[in-house]
């Protein structure tokens, strides 16, 4: 019988302390030395690269100083409503924005940008290719735009290692191939496969290994 895993502890906040820059340094001092009244920034890259993460360290960071902050995605319900002193307005996967949403989106970027707000944005794709109404479209392309690159393989076992010793687990260089040879290899995923696996180990009480982690893709009916 497998021992259910108890949670150990919340997920450390996403911050700049905790990203790994890589190829990213210019978007990031970018980003760092924002202020009020700042033009739109909008972040844009392939999934696992970054921009979710880099959005919640601004909100972060912005929320320790005693800013205001508000943040919408598409799974943020309507109607959108910000606080009456907005400082930063944050609009994460706008491609996937319904209709409502836009123009919610639209709405919200005028008048924050009207009131001296920063407007922060990231999508998969650059302003001019979102599938969004044009006036949205042209508002999100307006200020810096910023293609975040995906981490280098070292960076990426350097992150996964950080992770991991953070949760106290010891992934062997076997498993980390593995890992970086089965799956795919952006960062958000790696991740996500490393959790599943952490809960697997302590469920098995079995050490991380691959055949652990080839049992443990069995059992959940993968090849």
């Amino acid at each position: 019988m497998k021992q259910i895993p108890l949670a150990i502890g919340a997920e450390p906040a996403r911050t700049f302390e905790n990203f790994l820059p890589g190829p990213n340094a210019a978007a990031i001092a970018h980003l760092l030395a924002l202020g009020p009244g700042a033009p739109p920034v909008y972040l844009w890259s392939a999934a696992g690269s970054g921009k979710t993460h880099l959005l919640h360290a601004i909100v972060h960071r912005a929320q320790e100083r005693g800013e205001s902050t508000a943040w919408f995605s598409a799974e943020s319900t309507l109607p959108w409503q910000v606080p009456e002193h907005c400082d930063w307005l944050v609009f994460d996967d706008c491609g996937a924005f319904d209709e409502a949403q836009q123009h919610a989106a639209f709405s919200l970027f005028v008048d924050a940008t009207g009131r001296g707000a920063v407007v922060l944005a990231a999508g998969g794709v650059p302003p001019v290719d979102l599938a969004v109404r044009e006036d949205l479209r042209t508002r999100l392309g307006w200020g810096h735009v910023f293609a975040l690159e995906p981490l280098a393989e070292p960076e990426v076992r350097a992150a996964l290692r950080r992770e991991a010793d953070r949760r106290g687990t010891f992934l062997s260089d076997d498993v980390m191939d593995y890992l970086l040879t089965r799956f795919a290899r952006d960062l958000s995923h790696l991740m996500a496969q490393l959790d599943r696996l952490d809960k697997f180990s302590l469920s098995t009480k079995r050490a991380i290994t691959v055949p652990l982690l080839k049992q443990m893709q069995a059992e959940e009916g993968e090849t």
